[in-house]
Formats: C-alpha cells, sequence, structure tokens
C-alpha cells in the first residue's frame, strides 16, 4: 500500500489559523459508514446522536506550553519544544534550527534559568541539562502553547499567547504531559458535556500522553515500513469496567480523537480492556481490525499522515478521501483548530 495513496489537494486557506470564537460552534461533518451518507452538522448538536448509556472515551491528558525561545550566548534566537524529561532537570527537545545547537552550548531562556546541551541526536533533537529550577515552571511562566507549524504564529508573538494557552487546551484537561493537543476535544464546552451527561451518556477518560509519535511524518514509500515511536497512556479500572460493560452489552463506544483510539485498541488484551499504565507504538492503517470502537469523532488530518490513514482504516480510504473532497468544496476549516468529523 502506498502512501501517496493517502493524498488530498488542500488550499492553504482551508487551514484554520485561530480558533472560533465558541468551542461548540465548530462544523461537524456526520459520516455514517452503514449507509454511505455524509451530512452536515454543528457540534453543538453532538449530544442528540447519543443515547442513554452510549459510551464517550476522552483523552485527558493536559498540554504543557512546551515551546519556548532560547539565546545562545552569541546572542543567537533557537526555537525550542520541550519534549520529555530524561531525568531530573535534563529533557529531550526539538530544536530549530538544529544545526545552530552544538553540544557544549549554554543555552538561556529567561532571568535565572540556563542549561547546557549535553546530548546530539537525529532529526534535529537535542538534550539539555539545566543546572538549577524546575523546568516546567519555567514553561508555564514564558512557555507558549506548542501549535503545529501550519499554525502561523510569529516568533515569541505575545498578542496570541494567553489565548492559545486557553484554547489548544481541552476544557477536561486533567493530568500535564502532552505536547500537542488532543483536537478533536478542544471542541467540547462544559456545557455540552453536561447535557450529555444529563442524557445518560457514560462519560469515561483516559491519558495519553500526546508526544511526536502522534504527529511524525510518514516518511516511506509503502505504508506497511513505518515504525510509530512510542507514547505512555493510563485508564483506570473505572473507564475500562464502564468500556468492558458496553463491549458485552453491545452498547456503542465513541472514541475521541486518534490518541483515544490508539490507546483503547492497544489496551485490549485477552477480549477485553486492560487498566494501568501503558505504552504503545501501535499503527493502524487500511487492515486492521478494530476491537473496541463503534464511532470515532476526529478532527481533518493533514495529508499522507498516519492519522489520516488510521480515520481511512476506520471507514474506509476511498470514503474518507470523498468526506475529505467535501469539505474542502463546502469550505470546512482544517487540523488543529478547525472543524471536526463524526463517524458512525
Amino acid at each position: 500500500m502506498l502512501v501517496s495513496e493517502f493524498n488530498y489537494y488542500l488550499p492553504q486557506g482551508l487551514i484554520a489559523q485561530v480558533p472560533l470564537h465558541k468551542r461548540d460552534h465548530s462544523r461537524m461533518m456526520i459520516c455514517d459508514r452503514g449507509s454511505g451518507e455524509i451530512y452536515h452538522s454543528h457540534f453543538f448538536d453532538i449530544p442528540k446522536y447519543f443515547k442513554k448509556e452510549d459510551v464517550l472515551v476522552l483523552n485527558s491528558s493536559k498540554v504543557i506550553p512546551a515551546k519556548i525561545w532560547g539565546k545562545k550566548e552569541d546572542g543567537k534566537s533557537i526555537e525550542f519544544l520541550f519534549l520529555e524529561e530524561k531525568e531530573k532537570n535534563t529533557w529531550e527537545v526539538l530544536c530549530r534550527p538544529a544545526k545552530c545547537v552544538k553540544r557544549g552550548d549554554e543555552i538561556s531562556f529567561a532571568k535565572d534559568s540556563s542549561g547546557q546541551v549535553v546530548g546530539i541526536e537525529p532529526e534535529g533533537k537535542r538534550v539539555i541539562r539545566f543546572q538549577q529550577g524546575e523546568v516546567v515552571s519555567l514553561l508555564k511562566k514564558a512557555g507558549f502553547a506548542p501549535l503545529p507549524p501550519y499554525i502561523r504564529r510569529k516568533k515569541g508573538d505575545l498578542k496570541f499567547r494567553v489565548g492559545d494557552l486557553d484554547r489548544y487546551q481541552t476544557v477536561f484537561a486533567q493530568k500535564e504531559g502532552s505536547i500537542a493537543a488532543p483536537t478533536a476535544g478542544l471542541h467540547f464546552t462544559q456545557e455540552l458535556l453536561d447535557k450529555l451527561k444529563d442524557k445518560g451518556v457514560m462519560i469515561c477518560d483516559l491519558s495519553l500522553d500526546v508526544g511526536l509519535a502522534t504527529f511524525q511524518p510518514v516518511r516511506v514509500q509503502h505504508v506497511e515500513d513505518h515504525r510509530m515511536l512510542t507514547e505512555n497512556f493510563a485508564i483506570s479500572k473505572e473507564t475500562t469496567r464502564d468500556i468492558n460493560n458496553a463491549i458485552k452489552a453491545n452498547r456503542p463506544v465513541t472514541a475521541v480523537g486518534t490518541t483515544s483510539v490508539r490507546a483503547l485498541e492497544s489496551a485490549y488484551e485477552m477480549r477485553r480492556v486492560r487498566s494501568g499504565q501503558h505504552t504503545t507504538d501501535l499503527f493502524i492503517f487500511p487492515g486492521y481490525a478494530f476491537k473496541v470502537i463503534d464511532r470515532l469523532l476526529t478532527n481533518f488530518h493533514l495529508p499522507k499522515s498516519s492519522l489520516l490513514m488510521l480515520v481511512s482504516a476506520f471507514a474506509g480510504r476511498d470514503f474518507i478521501l470523498k468526506a475529505y473532497q467535501e469539505a474542502v468544496r463546502l469550505k470546512y476549516r482544517f487540523y488543529s483548530y478547525g472543524d471536526c468529523m463524526l463517524i458512525l
């Protein structure tokens, strides 16, 4: 299977640069796998697609303000994305331009906060050791939302900082650990969640820390040759109980976002979803047999991405590409701050 089979044309003007004023006013395309129909709604109408005791699964991981600019001793400014703490005060980072960042370089980030480059890794990654101070506290004080590069912001643009920190975060986020938002969840408001609960919908959560694996480019020619990086996730006993009961009773399980899908499918073992701390490098592409989810709420994804392949595995490549063509024709807003689709 060729990666090129998952390409589509998208005018640049349809890539959403800012969120809508109201989270739940995004458009929602409904894709019915059974009938092959595509129709259109708005996200604030989502409760009407659920019945009592249906299960809705959210990824409640919280985004850290992981993007920050630092300066080398020669005054050159470098953009850093903090990926993971490898050990106390030692972080793996992605930097741009990476070629300017050498082993031994001292980087200053804010007043009284600096670190030394102690490791060089492939694809623009470096390891920085900080002398003192709590790095997460530094990021919360001076960091920016880790928006993807297709959302254009000027370096250190304070005009958007507060708004992005708020809107590139779900209203139900809890445990810090993600460097990208589980964007399908951005459309929910607390009012909508309350309406769903009042209707008797069982809202469950898990926590998958969104990392590089979710948005790493697919650089191979054949889909089967792609390898996912590892991400960590956790599922509580309460969540697995509700999901397993729903599976037994043949009640639909709706995953919010591709990260929830990968977590649920990865945790399925011996005919049930297992609770606890897990890791996953699961790559879902057409031909995969889904074991847990029945429906999927998801945003529109980049061409030739692993996320588009996952959605195509769930609904069929031809059906999904048809839906994307329809979304382009009707000028839906694409990607992280864009509109969404509910696949039934």
